[in-house]
């Protein structure tokens, strides 16, 4: 058993060194465990169970707002072996999410909050950049990781000293959790922000329009200023970032 460890680990290390990739879109390297084919395919069945489980919304001109903003900004992705479309669900989250693939859904919920067309343009820039960006296979990568990692560090405390593996246990979800997948995530938000402003330009919309909604965003939650335990960056943080970029751009 002691001389198996050595190996499982280097065996682990080369399988996620080939599974890195990297994207000029971020400008860094990504772990990838799924193809695009995968992914996609993945994104059409959730797509499916959604559509046969959801109520579409019966506002027409909500409806074809949500399918022109979405279409302008799908047209700038760059992404034409994605099938875009746009639904507008009956739902009173205050929520939107793209799939791979090019499957957008809006809830009615979130709607009220977005005045015009520049600021719908904010939402659905920003959920079509997570899955240009491959945010959701690069998350399911990297929580594979947590778990292989968990495993082999598990049989060496088993191995070692087996009385401390639920303790082990138990601070290594937590450990790997608040200090890896959470900012993990939270820096996904943050990216697809900036990518999400570059799209919205690209389509034509005002950039300005994504501090207005987040504001109306912030105002109308009960988020706390505090994203350490969160998936997200709280608004006001999201706000001072947008800033930043906005301002970066006059100069």
């Amino acid at each position: 058993m002691k001389n198996l460890i050595p190996t499982l680990f280097t065996f682990a290390f080369c399988f996620f060194l080939n599974a890195c990739s990297s994207t000029t879109l971020t400008n860094r390297s990504q772990l990838m465990l799924l193809n695009t084919q995968e992914e996609v395919a993945l994104g059409e069945q959730s797509a499916q169970k959604i559509l046969k489980n959801s109520k579409l919304s019966t506002n027409k001109k909500q409806t074809q707002m949500v399918k022109r903003v979405g279409q302008k900004i799908a047209n700038v992705a760059e992404r034409p072996d994605f099938n875009w479309e746009f639904y507008l669900l009956e739902d009173k989250q205050v929520n939107a999410f793209c799939l791979p693939g090019g499957k957008v859904f809006v809830y009615t919920g979130l709607m009220p909050l977005a005045a015009n067309d520049d600021e719908l343009a904010v939402v659905l820039s920003h959920e079509i950049a997570h899955t240009i960006l491959r945010h959701g296979a690069e998350r399911m990568s990297m929580q594979t990781l947590q778990q292989i990692g968990g495993g082999l560090l598990g049989l060496v405390i088993g191995t070692q000293a087996p009385e401390y593996s639920n303790l082990f246990n138990q601070a290594y979800n937590f450990g790997s959790n608040v200090g890896v997948m959470l900012p993990f995530s939270r820096s996904h938000e943050l990216e697809a922000d900036k990518a999400g402003i570059l799209l919205m330009q690209k389509a034509g919309y005002n950039p300005k329009a994504a501090i207005s909604f987040w504001e109306k965003m912030a105002a109308n939650g009960e988020k706390s200023s505090s994203d350490f335990l969160s998936t997200h960056p709280s608004d006001s943080k999201r706000i001072v970032e947008i800033e930043k970029i906005l301002n970066s751009q006059n100069k």
